[in-house]
Order: C-alpha cells, then structure tokens, then sequence
C-alpha cells in the first residue's frame, strides 16, 4: 500500500467513524475563533470555551476588546495559562483587525499570518472553518497520528508535517480530516505509550506503508 493509498482509506475510515466533524471550539463569529485558537495553546478547548464566555460579556465585539486594557484581559484568561502573552497577542490581533481590515478577519492565508499570535496551524483552522478554504491543521494530535499510521516518517516539525498532507490528503477533504484526527487521538489513539489499538478502526492498515 502506498502513501497515497493509504491517507485515502485513512480518511474514509475516520468519515464513518466520526462522520461529524468540527472544531470543538466554540464560536460564532470569525474573530472570536482566532481569540479562542489563541487560547487554547497548552490549554484544553473545554476550558478555553468557559473562560471566553466572561471575555464576549465584557468585550462584546472586536472594537471594544481592541480598546480593552491588557492587564485586564490578561486577568480574565489566566485561567488558560501563559495570561501575559495571550492577552497581549489578543489585544494586537484586535487592533490590527480594526485598524487594517475593516473589523473583519481576512480570508486570506498570508494575512492571516501578519496577525499577533497567528501561526500556520491557527491560520489554516480560520480557513478552513470559517472560509470553507482547503486547510491542514498540525496540531500535536495530528502530528502523532500521521506518524504513527506511516503518512510521514519521524517528521514532527509542525509545517513539514502540513506540506508532506499536502501532497497526500485531498484538498476538500484536509480541515475535516485535521478534525478527525483530533476526535481519534483523545478516544483511541492517544498521547499514552501504549494506545487503544484493539478499538481502532485503522489497526489493520496502521504502518503498513509497503506492505
């Protein structure tokens, strides 16, 4: 079975396993899924989508977190850790919206990136949850798994890891793909050293590059 065959029977196995696919931050407007991706770095989505509901009820809309002391948003998003430098990067990331793009987030990748605390990984979720865009999203549970199936090999630098799915993953089938992967590593496939192996649904095909 080669790569290619093999990402492919991966992401249909995964769509019957976990045919609802979706981010598991909570959101209803574009800007606030970039406050929360920030967020949610070393942090669970779970608590991520608490402390966000104080940070919407005092600073409703783009403009009024943009004009927001940072110490106090910093205050109210301790609770996810790294508060200083998450309150910041949500700060200038406001202001940048409000100052260069109209209040709106961009819907395009590269400037996506020029915003405060946006990564690749952050950038390619906006895309692909919000604009529907083909996206690749590496995160940790991502980079695992694809290594350990044998879609790459060793490779755990982040946007190696995005541009080796490139080449093997359909374009419409990337952002949900990235969600799945999610939904599977912290049910089955975990960060453990030993997985739930004997319940996954990719166990005969796991590693079987070659084969």
């Amino acid at each position: 079975m080669t790569k290619e065959e093999l990402a492919l029977e991966v992401v249909e196995r995964l769509k019957k396993e976990y045919p609802e696919a979706g981010c598991t931050l909570d959101y209803n407007q574009a800007w606030k899924l970039l406050v929360s991706v920030r967020l949610a770095a070393q942090c669970t989505d779970a608590r991520v989508n608490v402390v966000v509901q104080d940070l919407y009820a005092k600073y409703p809309d783009v403009e009024s977190l943009a004009e927001a002391d940072v110490d106090d948003i910093e205050r109210i998003v301790k609770p996810c850790g790294l508060g200083h430098s998450k309150a910041r990067d949500i700060s200038g990331c406001m202001k940048m919206l409000r100052d260069e793009f109209g209040g709106k987030v961009p819907d395009d990748f590269d400037a996506l990136m020029k915003l405060p605390g946006v990564g690749r990984k952050s950038a390619n979720l906006i895309m692909g949850d919000v604009f529907g865009k083909p996206a690749i999203v590496t995160d940790t549970h991502c980079i695992r798994l694809v290594n350990r199936i044998g879609l790459v090999d060793g490779v755990k630098e982040p946007k190696k890891v995005e541009m080796a799915l490139w080449k093997l993953i359909p374009p419409e089938e990337g952002s949900d793909f990235c969600h799945r992967l999610v939904f599977h590593g912290r049910d089955v496939c975990t960060a453990r050293t030993k997985p739930f192996c004997d319940r996954c649904c990719l166990k005969d095909i796991c590693g079987k590059i070659g084969v």
